[in-house]
């Protein structure tokens, strides 16, 4: 069998290392792929494929694309999840001997791009490592390395709390032990829609132990050492940028499971997938790109602790009430370019000289910041200006050494500025006088040979010459011109004098060029000493971005500062934050709502489009704008610090796992009553609606009954089962309220306000008709409804006193279904403890409960 080229041995080689990647194969102005990863690259790029002769008897599959274009065509496939693996020369093919050697110089991941053109400027683009230990507990480690951030965090509650806590970040990678379970490998790429990569090195590099001084639990320090290993690995250069990491304390932050983040919208819309109609949408009013990653991470973290929030809401307030001061600040702020990704750039190398301008006109809009910061009359505001440092003596050494529109290449020339740099002073003065006794000679030969048209030129195969067009050549002087190329219209020389001048002045030119490329590189390695100071700046500069921003939409909007207490949740007028910025002025209807120590349950009835669900959310987003820092829609607010929220709002079926949209329901509700406190907020909508009437109603009391008895925590639970209101006469500490809703004309008004008491119907057919069905159907399902209620009159009459689906019961108070029907399952049901049940036992009965009926 024929061996394969020398050339594709090389590349079958280094592609055997890099299994898991596209291999970019630098081959002349190229970058080649061979066999599979051509096959797939074209077709994922959409490119040509061909063939080339490797040395076997049938040629080989190839596409390549061009090296100065490159970047497009690798975030093509970053984007959809793929790794580039860089293959460069890293030998001058003149001197090489053989095949020129080449190395992977890069390993460009989804969670480990740099360029500019590859991120989102305003969104991090974390890489994050998932460690396992004996004890049960993970580790979740997170990496920017695009501003060097570190973070990490200890989960002992379980596999759940692992997924929902990376669900809430923007991952595009994780990297993980080749040992980890596959079942649980499975559920994070299904679920999470991540690159899967993988790390086993758990030894500290001693270059970044200085990194985890401040971990002193040996699980943070094996699992952040695994992320920054693959780092390494994949980077192969020196990171100067990486911060130390940062433990994250989730008991110090309001949690959220995924399924709130989903649910209330909070940084995306569910339909959309996009920022657009979030509330991360109406509240980013920053100026800054840094400033509106920063409120992103806040949304994600809402904190628990009342004296850091309230020393945010003394910071708004001074903002919002010094307007003037704050305009200015926003002018100046507007000035300021991504301080955090710049200094990135700066310690990875890919930075050139126009980064170093917005670098330099950033740092040089600090004491401009610090000033306006003290016109404000709020200490803390004030404080803030303090912990700005202007690096003065960094921001004079770029003004006097770049030059201020700068090209994009930095091995080109003209990025210097004269006067810096005595020999490049030198070099420039010899190119230049050389240009100029070049520009003399030209006139000197026109004067002399009588050629008016003559020209002397430069292209880089000839160098300098002089060209006279055909029609002079009669006029070209003997012996001293030396012919050196013939073109259809004219005839190229040089004379003696002519190449002397040449090689002085490119000399110039080559020299001057590659010292000022050797200056750039000094001038960076001075910007990276100071990269800590630079990334201090851009963490204070975010965070007055973001404050100024809350303080510039809570004017903009109307919001006004909370308060907080210990038992009692007090909103007069709510608002949704989002709706009411959709809705025409003045439109959206305002709610109160009340929980304290007598009400820890709202039981909301109303049609459907009443506002149930917006009445639901607004609270969940009132409560997270006020633990973030924010102020809040509504005219007054009196609001709790919760620990957690938890959701259950809208329906949905799990296609990927292949649930239901009931068990989908039921997954999520069992995920709150096992995790909620005391201290929570729980949202049910509609809970037992995707199954059988008995069956939802049966599980809705149940659940209700188990929170108000068992968890306490503070819950809004709406319901198309009005049944359900007789609860109130049975729970201490459940009160019934409906969205209002009139009917006229045959038509039914929404007018969307929350009162108290039992809604007396749902409106059902009414919205059908909004909807536009067809007229028989309405007219058909108007007999029927008439049908079962004269059916459900004829009951009560029959058993005076009784209510149409509950019957009284002795100790425990509580209520369960009563039909002439399914007599057997019927006292099956109400011999079940549900208080001696876990949740997940509950569904599992309801279930079997469920299959026999429907037999």
């Amino acid at each position: 069998m024929a061996k394969h080229t020398p050339m594709m041995e090389q590349y079958l080689k280094i592609k055997a290392e890099n299994k898991d990647a596209f291999l970019f194969f630098r081959l002349g102005d190229f970058y080649e792929m061979f066999f599979d990863d051509a096959i797939n690259a074209a077709r994922e790029l959409e490119i040509t494929l061909t063939k080339r002769d490797g040395g076997q008897e049938e040629p080989i599959p190839m596409c390549g694309v061009p090296y100065h274009s490159a970047s497009n065509y690798i975030k093509n496939l970053i984007d959809k999840g793929y790794k580039v693996a860089i293959c460069e020369q890293v030998e001058d093919p003149k001197t090489a001997k053989g095949v020129v050697k080449r190395e992977v110089v890069q390993l460009i991941t989804p969670g480990t791009v740099m360029e500019s053109n590859m991120l989102d400027e305003l969104d991090h683009n974390y890489i994050a490592s998932l460690s396992h230990f004996q004890d049960g507990s993970y580790v979740v480690v997170y990496n920017d390395l695009s501003i060097g951030e570190n973070s990490i965090a200890l989960i002992s509650h379980g596999w759940d709390a692992v997924i929902h806590e990376l669900y809430n970040q923007p991952i595009r990678e994780i990297v993980i032990s080749p040992n980890l379970p596959e079942e649980l490998q499975n559920q994070l790429y299904d679920k999470l829609n991540v690159t899967l990569s993988y790390q086993e090195e758990i030894n500290f590099n001693a270059e970044y132990r200085s990194l985890c001084d401040n971990l002193n639990d040996e699980r943070l320090v094996q699992s952040f050492s695994r992320l920054l290993n693959y780092i390494q690995y994949t980077q192969k250069r020196s990171l100067d940028h990486l911060q130390p990491a940062k433990v994250i304390e989730l008991d110090y932050y309001l949690s959220l499971d995924m399924y709130s983040k989903r649910n209330l919208e909070l940084t995306e819309t569910i339909m959309e997938k996009g920022k657009h109609g979030s509330l991360l949408w109406v509240l980013d009013k920053t100026v800054t790109a840094m400033g509106s990653r920063m409120l992103k991470k806040w949304l994600e973290r809402p904190l628990l602790s009342r004296q850091e929030i309230e020393k945010r809401h003394d910071i708004v307030d001074g903002f919002y009430q010094g307007f003037m001061e704050r305009d200015t600040l926003r002018d100046t702020l507007k000035s300021v370019y991504d301080l955090e990704r710049l200094a990135g750039r700066v310690s990875f190398g890919n930075v050139n000289a126009r980064d170093l301008i917005q670098l330099n006109q950033s740092l040089a809009k600090i004491p401009e910041i610090k000033k306006t910061l003290q016109q404000f009359e709020q200490p803390f505001i004030q404080e803030l200006g303090k912990d700005l440092v202007f690096p003065e003596h960094l921001v004079s050494m770029l003004d006097t050494s770049l030059i201020d529109d700068p090209p994009v290449s930095i091995k080109e020339g003209s990025i210097i500025k004269d006067g810096y740099n005595k020999k490049l002073d030198e070099y420039r003065g010899a190119s230049r006088n050389g240009k100029q006794w070049i520009a003399e000679l030209e006139q000197k030969e026109k004067n002399e040979t009588g050629i008016k048209s003559l020209k002397i030129r430069y292209n880089r195969v000839f160098g300098y010459y002089i060209e006279v067009t055909r029609a002079n050549l009669h006029l070209v002087p003997d012996g001293r011109y030396e012919r050196k190329q013939t073109l259809t219209n004219a005839e190229r020389y040089i004379t003696p004098e002519l190449k002397e001048k040449e090689e002085l002045i490119l000399e110039a030119e080559e020299k001057s060029v590659d010292l000022e490329y050797n200056l750039f590189l000094e001038i960076r390695e001075q910007v990276k000493e100071l990269i800590p100071e630079i990334q201090h700046l851009a963490d204070t500069v975010s965070k007055i971005d973001v404050l100024q921003a809350f303080a510039t939409v809570s004017e903009a909007n109307n919001y006004v500062r909370p308060s907080f207490h210990e038992d009692t949740l007090f909103i007069k007028n709510g608002r949704h934050p989002v709706i009411e910025q959709v809705m025409t002025e003045g439109s959206y209807v305002p709610n109160d709502i009340e929980l304290n120590q007598s009400t820890n349950v709202l039981l909301i009835t109303g049609p459907n489009m009443s506002g149930k669900s917006t009445y639901m959310r607004q609270l969940a987003l009132i409560a997270i704008m006020g633990q973030i820092g924010c102020f809040v829609p509504c005219d007054e607010a009196q609001l709790l610090l919760f620990d957690q929220i938890f959701t259950r709002i809208g329906a949905a079926d799990d296609l990927v796992s292949g649930q239901s949209t009931f068990m989908v329901e039921m997954l999520e509700a069992n995920h709150a009553i096992a995790n909620a406190t005391e201290n929570s907020l729980i949202l049910f909508d509609e809970i037992g609606r995707g199954t059988s009437t008995y069956d939802g109603m049966a599980l809705a009391q149940s659940i209700i009954e188990f929170i108000h008895n068992h968890i306490h925590a503070k819950t809004l639970f709406s319901t198309h089962y009005h049944e359900l209101t007789a609860l109130e006469g049975t729970l201490d500490h459940l009160k019934n309220i409906h969205v209002r809703a009139e009917e006229y004309e045959g038509k039914v008004v929404f007018l969307h306000q929350i009162q108290e008491g039992a809604a007396d119907r749902s409106y059902g057919i009414h919205v059908a008709k909004l909807a536009e069905l067809p007229d028989q159907l309405i007219t058909r399902a108007n007999n029927i409804l008439q049908e079962l209620e004269k059916t459900d009159d004829s009951a009560k009459r029959e058993n005076p006193g009784q209510l149409s689906f509950f019957v009284e019961e002795q100790e425990p108070k509580s209520r369960v279904l009563n039909t002439k029907q399914d007599i057997r399952l019927i006292r099956e049901l109400k011999d079940i403890n549900v208080f001696e049940m876990t949740p997940m036992d509950a569904m599992n009965e309801l279930y079997r409960l469920q299959k026999e009926a429907k037999k």
